[in-house]
């Protein structure tokens, strides 16, 4: 073939090239301005999990989206400002947004985790893992262990070790129904059994804790009676405290017990003001 032939040949190709995407692009633009929108598809994750509370959720605040999705024209549907329209949410840490050809609208959630939920006055959120405030938004509710305190001076993540030491052990799980910071030294454990509370103290020594307050459990308080003391602290070591009732509310926490469940939080009855009597026991 001669250079001459060559570079025709070049041309050519080069020019059914680019007439094949210009046709593309005009057959795109004409199949977007005839197909509509016919679902939303939602999952969640890289492996495409389905979440009922947060599909459900999104699906809500879908319909409060400015724009018609379902049984608009394809080429009406900004994907890029749907992900923004759910971002600003602040419950997810990305939201990936494509319409496929067969004119479903996928939306891939990547949702932040929350570990717990804080009660702080009258405010409420959740916390995740790295102590980031997610929106309680009643469409994205979920059941995680709830924390109360006043927390312009500490923040609910110190609870977070207690907290995981507690749900990662079947036993003390169904025995506490939720936490109290005082502050970062009396980080207070609400058991599902009214009358009493327990102060873990800090966020150290968690084993050494646990087999104290079980020794109180089995050795002390079946003795004494469950209404004999309000207050079972195991925050210093080597040393059980159980401080005597008396009838002075405890923790402010009567506001919450209604918005959680009252089935599972316990209302604190007492004061450890009365030290008059004092039991210290060496733990097993």
């Amino acid at each position: 073939m001669t250079p001459r032939a060559k570079t025709i040949l070049k041309w050519v190709i080069l020019s059914l090239l680019i007439a094949y995407v210009v046709g593309m692009g005009i057959w795109a633009r004409g199949e977007a301005e005839r197909n509509t929108c016919r679902s939303i598809v939602i999952t969640m994750g890289e492996k495409g999990l389905s979440d009922t509370i947060t599909v459900k959720g999104v699906r809500t605040e879908l319909m409060k989206y400015q724009h018609r999705i379902i049984g608009a024209k394809a080429n009406t549907i900004n994907t890029l400002d749907i992900r923004q329209y759910l971002m600003r949410l602040n419950n997810f840490e990305d939201v990936e947004c494509y319409l496929a050809t067969d004119g479903k609208l996928h939306i891939r959630i990547s949702p932040m985790i929350p570990e717990i939920r804080v009660f702080d006055g009258a405010d409420s959120y959740y916390v995740n893992k790295d102590g980031k405030r997610i929106k309680s938004n009643a469409e994205f509710f979920t059941q995680v262990p709830i924390v109360t305190g006043n927390f312009r001076n500490t923040s609910p993540q110190v609870a977070l070790p207690i907290v995981r030491f507690v749900e990662n052990d079947k036993e003390l799980r169904e025995l506490i129904g939720m936490y109290y910071v005082q502050d970062a030294d009396n980080i207070i454990l609400i058991p599902r059994i009214t009358g009493h509370v327990i102060n873990f103290g800090d966020t150290t020594r968690l084993k050494e804790k646990r087999r104290m307050l079980m020794t109180a459990y089995k050795n002390i308080i079946p003795y004494k009676g469950w209404e004999e003391y309000d207050t079972i602290s195991v925050r210093f070591k080597g040393q059980i405290v159980a401080t005597r009732r008396n009838k002075a509310p405890l923790y402010p926490i009567e506001s919450y017990l209604e918005e959680i469940d009252p089935e599972d939080a316990t209302l604190p009855e007492a004061t450890p003001a009365d030290t008059t009597a004092v039991r210290k026991t060496t733990a097993v």
